[in-house]
Parts: structure tokens; sequence; C-alpha cells
């Protein structure tokens, strides 16, 4: 670059200030409050065009109370006059040359190496849009002039090495991006449309919201962007999303412009029902009320900053009636007459209720005179030049107060404190505001709550209650008892909610997966919470248990009485006939039998798990040695009548009763043995069901409890032999023939029992073998007693000695 390129010539001479102020300090300030050739600047005559913006003109207003504020305030600046140049431009390259005015004062080259001619600012207040800010506070920045913005958001301006020189009294939109999207989250929105203007400032705000809310695990239905200036089919296209979308709220990250144009739209097709969240740009800008479709945005949440109050109302006054409240400060105008009235005058200017963007200029214009006041009251060693010197306070550069512009910490007059963190931002507060309709018919926004990103995460939220919250999700939340399976090809918003299986859990909302219970424990019924498994036995109190205990007692009943029958008719032929003692014995072993059968019913103790199947071995093989020992009573009486035989002297009485104790104790030995090595034992079983316990008796030794079964079957088919051979035999009453048929019945049931036994789940394996039990038993007591009570009871002809001897008479003598 030659020496002749080091300077950069301004194309034309300058334009000069809509409003000025000569200081010894300058401030220069860019605002859009005229968008038409309007050369009028009086209150009273600019007030009533149609291409005036109210707003900007009070920011323009603000910038000036405050320098005036200051001017008079002797404790700050002393014997330093703060001046102003205030442009009124519109458009980026407009915006662009007032600024590079204000970099050159009213020369006609700008240089490198002289850059704070005459005339030239010691910062730029502006620009309200981030776009234009963008814009020109690269080119400002290159000559080391603060820029300082009092509404431009957008979060790419925090980038120091594009923009070094840029401070912001408003909060990045990083912030408000954040804070929308823990708004979303606070009301359980997980399904929401996103809009943006297409330029920077809409860009980057909703790439961070939707950054953040899906951090808070929010899902975006769409995303689109358009801008004022698109052909109309754009804003169709974006109408026609919204009326094929199901999300039922959507973020507006754009200027008041774009929203104006959708909600006419909107209005005009009739689509309501929707819940909007705006970002700053447009959810407090009052000329939302002027659109006929205003009435779409009423609801509508967004953040914007902190109302405050500045009191110029003095100045306005006098200028707006051109008159004067103090007769000795201006001569020119008349006194104030206390009789104006600014009844009929609507305009926006006058409406000082909510002063926040006007407030955000305000705080700027303060913010460069604490550093000029900071660094013309600096001392030598503290200042914050090379080796800590001070500035030459009659020839201040720009850079000088950017440098001081770093360090700015001050409280305003409200209590809020101003300051610039690294990045040139200011610290992020926001207010929640609800648009409402009021009295007047306009639409303003009332304040819900607050954000306060300085405060702890648990903290920075303070929610007012907002009645009539829409709700928009994707699918309704997952209650307890199901869990959330995602729906193919959608976001993680739209999913199923599929209830837990069996024996698993969710005891929260939204829950992806389902917790198995312990082993001793199963779900409820609604499966949010694990119970324990009820445990089951075979209790007295159930039907099954009560049937069984019936059948047990009605067992002994006719045991008893059939002992009874006998007893009385002892001395009956047919009853000495039949071995009367075993006979006895073995109604009595019955008797055991239909009793042992009780043990099996109730909650399984240790002593009843012993008691139950010994007591079972024992009975049993006592019955069927009875059983034996008559059949083979009956077998050698008829083979005792044979010519020369003399068999029943080998199975008398003694001998009879010698076997029917042989064959139990040798049952009773098995009983002890299996008690003493494992013995049985109450125990929970988990495996038959997954839903509930149940409490059986273990067997201990599968080997013991199949020894003492082994051995009744053994006698039983030994009997069932021996009664099959003499079942022939000549008898007028034979009643090998009724012992082959119990031992049959009996031997069919036990045979059925052992798959059956083996099969049955749970307290149906008890049911099982106290069926077996009695059904054998009441196989032996029908079949070999009923037909001799029968006989005894209606049919006593045939009870007579003649009619039982035949050839039985050594079978009678031997009894």
């Amino acid at each position: 670059m030659g020496k002749g390129d080091s300077v950069c010539r301004l194309q034309g001479s300058p334009q000069p200030a809509e409003l000025a102020q000569d200081g010894d300090l300058l401030i220069g300030g860019i605002f859009s409050f005229r968008t038409g050739n309007i050369n009028i600047i009086l209150f009273h005559s600019v007030f009533h065009h149609h291409s005036f913006n109210y707003r900007e003109f009070k920011f323009a207003q603000a910038m000036i109370f405050a320098i005036n504020e200051i001017n008079k305030n002797p404790d700050m600046l002393p014997n330093v006059k703060l001046g102003y140049k205030i442009y009124d431009n519109c458009g980026t390259m407009d915006i662009l040359r007032a600024a590079l005015a204000m970099v050159s004062g009213l020369k006609g080259h700008v240089s490198d190496n002289n850059c704070t001619k005459t005339g030239t600012v010691q910062a730029i207040l502006g620009h309200s849009g981030s776009r234009p800010t963008i814009a020109f506070a690269q080119v400002v920045g290159r000559f080391q002039i603060p820029v300082i913005s009092h509404f431009a958001t957008c979060a790419c301006l925090s980038d120091r090495k594009e923009y070094p020189t840029f401070f912001r009294t408003i909060p990045s939109d990083y912030y408000q991006s954040r804070a929308l999207a823990k708004l979303v989250k606070h009301f359980g929105w997980t399904w929401i449309g996103a809009l943006a203007v297409d330029n920077e400032y809409g860009l980057n705000g909703i790439a961070a919201f939707i950054q953040a809310a899906q951090e808070y695990g929010v899902c975006i239905e769409y995303f689109e962007a358009f801008s004022s200036s698109d052909p109309p089919h754009s804003l169709q296209r974006i109408i026609e999303i919204i009326k094929r979308g199901t999300s039922k709220v959507i973020m507006a990250f754009m200027s008041h412009r774009e929203i104006k144009l959708l909600a006419n739209e909107l209005y005009k097709q009739n689509i309501t029902g929707l819940q909007w969240v705006g970002s700053d740009a447009w959810i407090t800008d009052h000329s939302l009320t002027d659109s006929e479709g205003h009435i779409i945005l009423v609801g509508s949440l967004g953040f914007t900053v902190s109302k405050a109050k500045i009191r110029f109302v003095r100045d306005f006054w006098e200028d707006m009636f051109d008159c004067s409240l103090n007769d000795t400060a201006n001569t020119q105008r008349k006194p104030c007459s206390a009789s104006e009235s600014l009844q009929n005058d609507k305009s926006q200017f006058t409406d000082v209720a909510e002063l926040r963007f006007t407030n955000n200029v305000y705080k700027s214009v303060y913010a460069v005179a604490h550093a000029l006041d900071n660094l013309i009251k600096c001392e030598e060693g503290k200042g914050l030049f090379s080796n800590g010197s001070c500035a030459d306070t009659k020839h201040i550069q720009p850079w000088q107060v950017l440098r001081y512009l770093n360090t700015v910490n001050f409280t305003t007059k409200e209590g809020e404190k101003v300051y610039f963190d690294s990045n040139g931002d200011s610290p992020a507060r926001y207010e929640l505001v609800n648009l409402q309709i009021t009295n007047k018919g306009t639409m303003e926004g009332a304040t819900v709550g607050i954000y306060d990103a300085s405060l702890p995460e648990s903290h920075q939220f303070i929610m007012n209650n907002i009645p009539g919250v829409s709700v928009s999700v994707c699918s309704d939340s997952c209650i307890p008892g199901t869990r959330k399976v995602l729906q193919k090809g959608k976001p993680v918003c739209c999913y199923d909610c599929i209830p837990c299986p069996a024996g698993e859990i969710s005891n929260l909302t939204d829950s992806i997966h389902c917790m198995k219970c312990p082993s001793a424990y199963w779900s409820n019924e609604q499966k949010d919470a694990c119970v324990p498994k009820a445990i089951e036995f075979l209790a007295y109190d159930e039907i099954l248990g009560t049937l069984l205990v019936l059948f047990s007692l009605l067992g002994v009943f006719l045991t008893m009485i059939t002992t009874l029958i006998f007893y009385c008719h002892k001395e009956t032929p047919l009853v000495r006939a039949n071995n009367s003692e075993l006979s006895f014995l073995l109604l009595f072993s019955l008797t055991l039998c239909f009793l042992c059968s009780l043990t099996f019913i109730g909650r399984p103790s240790e002593w009843s798990c012993m008691l139950r199947h010994t007591a079972f071995g024992i009975t049993f093989v006592l019955c069927i040695s009875c059983v034996l020992g008559k059949t083979i009573v009956v077998l050698m009486a008829f083979r005792a009548t044979l010519p020369g035989s003399n068999m029943m002297k080998w199975f008398g009485p003694a001998q009879q009763r010698l076997s029917v104790l042989g064959f139990t104790l040798i049952q009773v030995v098995i009983c002890i043995l299996w008690l003493t090595i494992n013995p049985p034992f109450p125990s929970m079983n988990f495996l038959h069901y997954k839903d509930r316990i149940i409490y059986e008796c273990n067997l201990g030794s599968t080997v013991g409890f199949w020894s003492i079964l082994g051995y009744i079957g053994i006698l039983a088919i030994l009997s069932f032999i021996i009664a099959f051979l003499a079942r022939k035999l000549p008898d007028n009453f034979n009643e090998a023939k009724f012992i082959t048929f119990s031992m049959l019945i009996f031997c069919a049931v036990w045979i059925t029992f052992i798959p059956a036994y083996i099969s049955s789940p749970g307290k149906f394996t008890v049911a099982v073998e106290i069926f077996a039990i009695l059904a054998s038993s009441y196989g032996l007591l029908f079949c070999i007693f009923l037909p001799k009570c029968y006989i005894i009871l209606f049919r006593p002809e045939q009870n007579t000695k003649k009619h039982i001897m035949g050839k039985t008479s050594s079978y009678e003598i031997h009894h």
C-alpha cells in the first residue's frame, strides 16, 4: 500500500446532523425516526406525519435529555461540556454514511493516523437494528471509536474479532434465546414451530433458540425464515406451513414488520388458537395495535428489557407548547399557563409509562459519560495505559475512551447495575410480558415474570401464574406405568406410550425405561409401584381347601360309622369270617389316612412339613399292610381246606400282627433316615409363578420322598397280585374280589398321581397329593367295607354261618 493510500477520502461532502449541540466532547447518535423527507424537527410539527417513528424519536430525545442532565451535574465531568450530533437516517447505506460523517467530523477525508479532528465524536450511540449496526460497526471499529447500541441484539455482535469496539446496553440474543427456551420448557411446550426474519438478527437468534430448546427436550416441528421484502408467495408458503402444522405454539424471532404481515394474513384466513412467543424486537412494539390482525397476537409471551422512568417532561412540555416553566430560564418564550392539556394528544411520544429501550439509550449515554469522567479524573500511576499513565485530557482520543469503557461499572438511579463483559455485552435481565388488550383498546405488554441470567441457575426464572396457557405436544406425556417408544422417522418428542411388562414398573412421567421389581416384589395393576408378591399356599379358608377338609372329615365320619357297625355286629358270622382284628386295624389306619390329609392344608411350618410326609407314609403303609394281611389270610384259608394242608398254622393271628408291624417298621425306618439326613422344610418358590410366591414344603431329600412312596407302591402291587390270584376262589362271599378291585383303584390313583404331582403348579401340587390320599382311602373304604355293611344292615339273611361258611369252614375255625 502506497503512501498516498493511507488516507480514505469520502465520496462527496458529509451530511450535517439533524440534531446537534456544540460541546468540548461530542457523542454521536444514529436513529431512524423519519422515513420520509421531513426537515421540521419541532415536536408539534412532526408528531402527526404518517412516516414518523415516535419510538425512534423518543430514543433521540432520551439521548439529549441524558446529555443535558450530565452537563448540569457538577460531580460528573466538571468543566467539560458534552455535545451531541444526532443523525436521522434509514437504510443501511445512509446509516453508514452518517457513521463516517461522525468519524471524520466535517473534513473531507479520514486518515488512519488522524481520526480526531474537530467534529469527531468520542462514541456513537445506535442503531436500533442489528443489520445496520453490523454494517457500520465493522467500519467504525477500524478507527477505534466505541459503538454502543441500545437495541441491536444479534448474538453475532459479541464477536470481539469482528466488532472490537462494539458495546450494548441490551442483552445479547444468546441470552434471550436461552431464556425463551426455558420459557417454552416451563410451560411444557415440547412441540413448537419456529419462524425468523431472514437476516442476521433472526437467523442467529432462532439458531441459538433451537439449540437451547433441544437441550431442554423441545422438538421443532418446522423452521422457516422470511422477510417483509420477500414476494407475496413467500408469506403464503409460511401460512400453509402453519396451517398444516400440529404444534400450537410458534416462536417468532422477527421484527415488527414481519409479525404484522403474518398476523394480518392469519387474521384474514381465520387461523386462530395459536400461542405466540416473541422476541424483544416486536413483543412490546406499540405499532402492532395499528394492524388489523393484532387480535391474533393477544396472549403472546416474550422477554423484553426492564422498564424504567426517565423524567424529561419539562423539556418536552416547554417545546410542545412553546412556553417556559421558568421565566428566568427562557425569556424568549411566554410563561406556561398551567392550562395546557395533552388530553387530545394520543401520540406514542407522550406515553412515558414504559420506557424500556429508551432506558437503554439513557444508560448508553451515562456509560460514555462515566468512561470520560474516569479518564479525566485519572491519577498518575493508576491509569489504564502504559505504566499506569493517564491520557492528555486536552486531546482525548476515542481509543482512550474505548479502553475506559471496558471498565465502566455504575448503578443507575433506578438501582440497575451497568457494566460490560469481555464481549461488550450487558448483564442479561429481562421482564416476561404478556400481550393484553387494555381498556383503551390498545395492546400492551403486562409484566408476568422476570429472568436474570446473573443469578444461580435455579433462581434465574421467576414466573407468575398465567391463566389459559395452551398445550403443544407431539405426544401426550406417558403416565407412570408406561414407557416412551419413539415413533419411527419422527423427532424424539413424538412417541407412543407402551405399558410396562408384568413385573416391571415406571414411577416417573415420560420414563424411557421400565425397571424390574426385586424378586420378592411384583408390579401393581397400574405398573407404577412394586408391591410385595402375594404368598400363596393351600389355606383352610379358600374354597379348595374347605372342600378338601370337608371330604377328609367325611371320610373320617364314614370310617367311624363303619367301625361302629362292625363293632356292633362283631359276633356275626360275616364280621368273624373277615378277620375282625385286621378289619378294625384297617379301619383305624384309614381314619389316620383321612386325618393326615389335613396336615397338607394351611401355612407350611417346619413341623407341619416333616409331619405331613411322614404321617402320610406311615399311615398308608399301615393301611396297605392290613390289606395285604387280609389278602394273605384269605388265600391261606382256602389253601388250608385242601387235604393234608396245615398252612394256616404258619399264618395265624400272631403272624398277621407281626407282618403288619414289620411292614410298618420298615417305613418308619425310612422316615427316620429321611428326617435325619435331609428333612422337608418350608420354602418360598419364586419359579412357578412370576407374580406370586408359592409357600410350600421343600422335600429336602427327594430320594426320601420317592422311597416312602415307592415302598407303599410295592406293598400295594403285592396286595393286588395276591388278591388277583384269590379272586376266583369258590365262596359265597369272596373278599378277594373286593380287595382286588380296591387295590386296582389304589394303584390307578397313585400311578396317575406321579405325572399330576410333577406338572401341577404351586398349591395345586398339594391339592393333587391330598386328592390322591382321599381317593385311595375312599377306594379302600368303599370297596372293602361297603359290601359288608350292606349285607349287615340290609341283607341279614345272608349274614349267617351256613351262608358264609360253605367251603370256608377252616377259615372260620381259625378265627
